[in-house]
């Protein structure tokens, strides 16, 4: 399932993939896939994105 939420909150920020991967210390590769929903990251890896985007977990990855 593709993560429109996670995509919305970088937009919003004014940062691309490439900015964000960098922040978290991945591949902009990796946002990629996060976004298009062909990877599932691991909890460490929401919440350094979190964090960077200032949202929550539920905000940026829970399924409703």
């Amino acid at each position: 399932m593709k993560n429109l939420k996670m995509k919305s909150a970088r937009v919003v920020l004014d940062l691309s993939q490439q900015d964000l991967a960098e922040r978290v210390g991945v591949s902009r590769q990796t946002i990629s896939a996060i976004e298009k929903g062909d990877y599932n990251p691991t909890i460490n890896l929401c919440r350094a994105i979190c964090k960077v985007l200032g949202k929550t977990l539920d905000e940026l990855f829970w399924e409703e």
